[in-house]
C-alpha cells in the first residue's frame, strides 16, 4: 500500500510539474520580445501605396506604443482598406493572428482594398470580420491581448451604433490585462460630439469618458502625432492640412 501510495504522489507530482512547464511555455510564447518595426515597415513586398501613406500617417511611434509581439491575439476596429490592420498582422506574425473589423456595409472602395489586401502574403494572419459596431467581437475571438480603434471612433457617433455597448463588448472580449488603443482627430474643448459628422472630430475627454464607463482604465497617452499648427476648424480628412490626433491606451 505504502508503494502504491508512494507512486501516486510521484506521478501526481510529476503531473503537476508537467503542466506548469507547459503553462510556462505558453506564457513565454505570448510574452516574445518585440519585433523590429522599422524592419517590418521597410519590408520588400509592402505596397507603394501603403509606403506613400507611412509618410502621412508616421506608423513607427504607434507601433512602438503599442508594443505588438508575435503571438497576440488582436482585433482592429474600423479596419478600413487594411493598412494598419495589416501593420499589425506583421507585428504579430508568424503565431498572431488579427480579426479585421468592418461592417457589412463598408463603403465600396474601402471593401474593395482590404479584399484586395487579403489576397497577398502578409494577410495570412488576418481574418476578416463583419460584425456590426456594437457587436464587433466574431465567433471563437475571446481573451484577446489588444484591441486597436484608429480614427473610427468618432464615425460611429453618427451611426446607428450604440456605444455603450460597443465599449461593453470590448471590455469582454479582453483578457485580464488587455490593452485597448484608440486613436482620433482632436476637437476643441467643449465641442464633445458636436463636429463628428461635419469635421469629423471628436473631443478626446468625451472619447475617453465613454471608453472608461465600460470599466476600462486609462493607463497612457501618446503625443506623437499632436499637431499644435492644427486650427481645429477643418474637416479632419482635407488633404495637406496639419491636424491634431490623439492616442489613448487603456487597460482591462
Amino acid at each position: 500500500m505504502t508503494v502504491i501510495h508512494t507512486r501516486r504522489q510521484f506521478a501526481a507530482a510529476s503531473f503537476g510539474l508537467a503542466a506548469s512547464l507547459s503553462g510556462f511555455a505558453a506564457t513565454a510564447a505570448r510574452a516574445q520580445a518585440a519585433p523590429d518595426y522599422a524592419a517590418l515597415l521597410a519590408a520588400p513586398d509592402r505596397s507603394d501605396a501603403d509606403r506613400a501613406a507611412d509618410k502621412r500617417r508616421d506608423p513607427l511611434p504607434f507601433l512602438q506604443f503599442a508594443g505588438l509581439r508575435p503571438g497576440m491575439k488582436v482585433l482592429d476596429m474600423g479596419a478600413g482598406g487594411g493598412y494598419s490592420t495589416e501593420l499589425v498582422a506583421r507585428a504579430v506574425a508568424p503565431n498572431g493572428v488579427v480579426y479585421g473589423q468592418n461592417p457589412a456595409e463598408l463603403g465600396d472602395k474601402p471593401k474593395a482594398a482590404f479584399a484586395a489586401r487579403m489576397a497577398t502574403p502578409a494577410a495570412k494572419t488576418i481574418i476578416p470580420d463583419t460584425a456590426p459596431f456594437d457587436a464587433p467581437i466574431p465567433p471563437g475571438a475571446h481573451a484577446l491581448d489588444m484591441i486597436t480603434f484608429l480614427f473610427y471612433y468618432h464615425d460611429t457617433t453618427y451611426m446607428t451604433v450604440d456605444r455603450a455597448q460597443m465599449n461593453a463588448k470590448m471590455f469582454a472580449a479582453l483578457k485580464p490585462g488587455g490593452i485597448l488603443i484608440v486613436a482620433d482627430h482632436s476637437a476643441l474643448p467643449g465641442q464633445g460630439l458636436t463636429v463628428t459628422h461635419t469635421l469629423h472630430r471628436i473631443e478626446e475627454s468625451t472619447e475617453r469618458q465613454e471608453i472608461e464607463a465600460a470599466g476600462f482604465k486609462f493607463v497612457a497617452e501618446g503625443n506623437f502625432w499632436r499637431n499644435a499648427a492644427d486650427t481645429h476648424d477643418f474637416p479632419s480628412y482635407k488633404a495637406g492640412m496639419p491636424v491634431d490626433n490623439f492616442v489613448l491606451k487603456f487597460q482591462k
